[in-house]
């Protein structure tokens, strides 16, 4: 196989779950978000916003809406990702789109030596997220990221299945 730095990104990128209480610089937060911003989307409509959670207080009223709360107590970073129902023009596809853009977050922030996790299960109370982060009406939850400076050093792999159980009318 070939390796580069990019595929090697993608190998060793792990979901990390507990962070350091340093707080995510200015700059890393504007990487990772450019990078959001790039990823691939149906005729370009980029129908994904952000918004930025670095308070505590908002991180801490955000935990008790999800099973995971100490993942998302304890980030320093939060992004919640939104798909903007007004400039969506296929749901479907934008919210593959906004998957895209998702991995670009994981991605980046790896590359920058952070650790993430992408959250999901706080969908169950997305009314009550849009309304702590005060999100405008057309924004719809997508998912939570949670960014910070891994307390762990995850430098083994992470179980995948094999190719073969994957890919059907392989050459491999």
């Amino acid at each position: 196989m070939i390796q580069n730095e990019i595929t090697e990104n993608i190998y060793s990128r792990r979901s990390v779950r507990k962070y350091t209480a340093d707080p995510v610089s200015n700059e890393a937060v504007l990487t990772i978000l450019e990078c959001a911003r790039f990823a691939p989307s149906g005729l370009n409509n980029q129908p994904w916003r952000f918004i930025v959670v670095d308070d505590s207080e908002i991180g801490r009223r955000l935990s008790t809406l999800t099973h995971y709360s100490e993942i998302v107590a304890s980030a320093p970073l939060l992004i919640a990702v939104f798909l903007d129902t007004a400039a969506s023009y296929n749901r479907e596809k934008d919210l593959m789109a906004i998957g895209a853009s998702i991995q670009n977050i994981l991605l980046a922030a790896h590359s920058l030596k952070l650790g993430a996790v992408w959250l999901g299960e706080i969908l169950k109370n997305k009314d009550e997220v849009s309304k702590i982060l005060n999100a405008p009406e057309s924004f719809e939850l997508a998912a939570v990221v949670a960014i910070g400076h891994p307390i762990d050093n995850f430098s083994e792999t992470a179980d995948r299945k094999p190719l073969n159980e994957l890919v059907f009318k392989n050459k491999f």
